[in-house]
């Protein structure tokens, strides 16, 4: 440990002036004793790399001269970072020195009967279209109606309600550009929507705490135009932020500040298209928001399977593609975690196909049962594009968001954004910058991570009481899970591992939905996340509700699919 974090403090990952987590919080999140840790940071101490400063923690105050071959900055080196509370972000391919890194598992949740199948791997590990344009579909009021678009394009027979049971010729039209408005709009009484965080649990206080700290400090020229790449606070924050919890190198020059990953997804299809790419592949099942997304500016997405081990590389070097968009720490909807092996082959196809991997890092904070899963582009910086938020951290209404681009796309990608709107307000940016510098932030992470996987936990127990024929897919991390049904002895995402019977039930998980919000119920269909047939489905999400509220709501899902009761037991991936 002590040799990993001298290396990280060496090429630049952990920058002189950053803090360190907490002997305690470090040995719980690596699985080691608290002896282990306490002990590397002593002899980091007698080096002179690490002191510390009483309340304000252990602090990095001196960094050695980068060697030969060591990046200090500018770029991902090989070997992990340091992953979320600071552990060490290992993974498979993750190499520093020549040797592995080898980490501790957790184990899983007690859930009684319900069990972890290989849909959800936490072995061999290495916000937004995936969470953010997924997650768009929170609660309010107005139209009763949101899955009557699916009808709109031909995918049922139930024309003028969408709830019709045909199998129509139209199952991979387009559903409306704004179904997730039309279902955010729609009262519920339990809304369940995937990708949406504890909005209630909002830091209020500590957010009008460091605005004030900001306005007393800015200078008057602080309030003009400012960079379209973003504060430099915030640049520099995010850019420590990254190495310490994704093991990515990068200097704050090369961070683009965006409104979100959505419009970091924006911004990387516009570039692709005036580059000659008009398409971009993508995870099938995979987030409707993003195609939406990349369909908007023109950019074709052809689906490429996902099995247990996360994007499926042949079928992604069969379609042709030169670029793809990707969530590999924890796929959304199926919450897989892309394979060690998966990723060597991913990371071949980059450098054969000279393609652009882009890596939506959803939910990678998130995880509970499962270590640090090291970000792809911690190790092929030259050919991934990176876009990560606070949304699901924080909230979705600030539109904060960061873009790292390859040096081929980079100039490109900040036309792009100064053309776009100039760049974000800049009083967030700072506010933001300052709940990082000091630690705020990471002690939001640690406080929700406990509270998410709480309610993770009393939604398991619900579906294993009230919809005993389900399988759960994506427990390990994340804010929602994947329910599948009736298909247990095959590939459940995989459009060709389908028998014909099944592909007659394509609309079933559409009526479930509908019906479910007749009773109050908010989910969304997993169909809306497939371009090709597979089993029925729903996607539900736990963070913004309480056990109580998640116990209702899954009760009412049970008595909508039919399989309500207690007599068995669900299964877990």
């Amino acid at each position: 440990m002590a040799r990993r974090l001298r290396e990280a403090i060496a090429d630049g990952r952990l920058p002189v002036g950053s803090r360190l987590p907490a002997t305690r919080v470090l040995a719980a999140d690596l699985g080691v004793s608290r002896g282990v840790v306490t002990e590397a940071y002593r002899r980091l101490g007698e080096d002179g790399q690490l002191a510390g400063r009483g309340r304000g923690g252990t602090v990095v105050v001196a960094a050695p001269v980068a060697g030969p071959g060591v990046r200090a900055s500018g770029g991902a080196v090989a070997g992990p970072g340091v992953g979320a509370s600071g552990g060490v972000a290992a993974g498979p391919g993750a190499r520093s020195s020549g040797s592995r890194v080898t980490q501790r598992r957790v184990g899983g949740p007690s859930v009684g009967s319900v069990v972890t199948s290989t849909a959800d791997p936490v072995a061999d590990p290495v916000g937004e279209p995936a969470g953010e344009a997924a997650g768009e579909a929170a609660g309010g009021a107005g139209s009763p109606e949101p899955f009557a678009s699916w009808a709109g394009s031909g995918f049922g027979s139930g024309v003028g309600t969408g709830f019709g049971t045909g199998a129509g010729s139209g199952f991979g039209a387009d559903i409306g550009p704004d179904v997730f408005d039309v279902l955010r709009a729609a009262p519920a009484r339990i809304d369940l929507s995937p990708g949406v965080p504890d909005l209630a649990a909002f830091p209020r206080a500590a957010w009008l705490r460091a605005e004030r700290e900001v306005l007393a400090g800015l200078p008057a020229a602080g309030f003009g135009y400012g960079d379209p790449r973003g504060a430099l606070a915030l640049r520099r924050a995010v850019a420590g932020w990254l190495a310490r919890y994704r093991g990515i190198a990068v200097d704050p020059e090369e961070v683009i500040i965006t409104a979100g990953t959505a419009q970091a997804l924006g911004l990387v299809a516009q570039v692709l298209r005036g580059a000659g790419i008009r398409e971009i592949a993508v995870e099938d099942p995979g987030s409707l928001g993003a195609r939406q997304h990349l369909r908007y500016w023109g950019v074709a997405t052809p689906p490429v399977g996902v099995d247990e081990e996360g994007v499926r590389v042949e079928e992604l070097r069969a379609s042709g593609a030169r670029a793809v968009l990707l969530t590999p720490a924890h796929q959304f909807p199926t919450g897989v975690v892309l394979g060690g092996a998966r990723r060597r082959e991913l990371m071949r196809w980059a450098a054969e196909a000279g393609g652009l991997i882009i890596e939506d890092d959803y939910d990678a904070e998130h995880r509970y049962d499962r270590p640090p899963v090291a970000a792809l582009r911690s190790l092929l910086p030259e050919q991934v594009c990176y876009a990560g938020s606070v949304s699901k951290l924080l909230a979705p209404a600030l539109r904060v968001g960061w873009l790292l681009a390859p040096p081929a796309y980079r100039e490109a990608l900040v036309d792009a954004r100064r053309f776009a709107d100039l760049g974000n307000a800049v009083l967030p940016q700072l506010v933001l910058a300052r709940l990082m510098e000091t630690g705020e932030l990471e002690r939001r992470l640690r406080w929700v991570r406990r509270r998410h996987r709480q309610r993770r936990d009393a939604m398991i127990a619900a579906v294993r009481r009230h919809l005993p024929g389900a399988t759960v897919h994506g427990a390990a991390a994340g804010l929602h899970l994947t329910l599948t049904f009736g298909v247990r002895d095959l590939r459940p995402f995989g459009a060709h591992d389908l028998p014909g019977s099944v592909d007659s039930a394509r609309v079933v998980d559409v009526e479930w939905a509908a019906a479910a919000l007749e009773r109050g119920v908010k989910v969304q269909p997993l169909s809306w996340h497939r371009q090709r047939a597979g089993a029925p489905g729903l996607v539900l999400g736990y963070a913004a509700r309480t056990a109580g509220e998640i116990a209702e709501g899954v009760a009412g899902l049970g008595e909508v699919v039919g399989l309500g009761g207690a007599g068995s037991a669900g299964r877990t991936p």
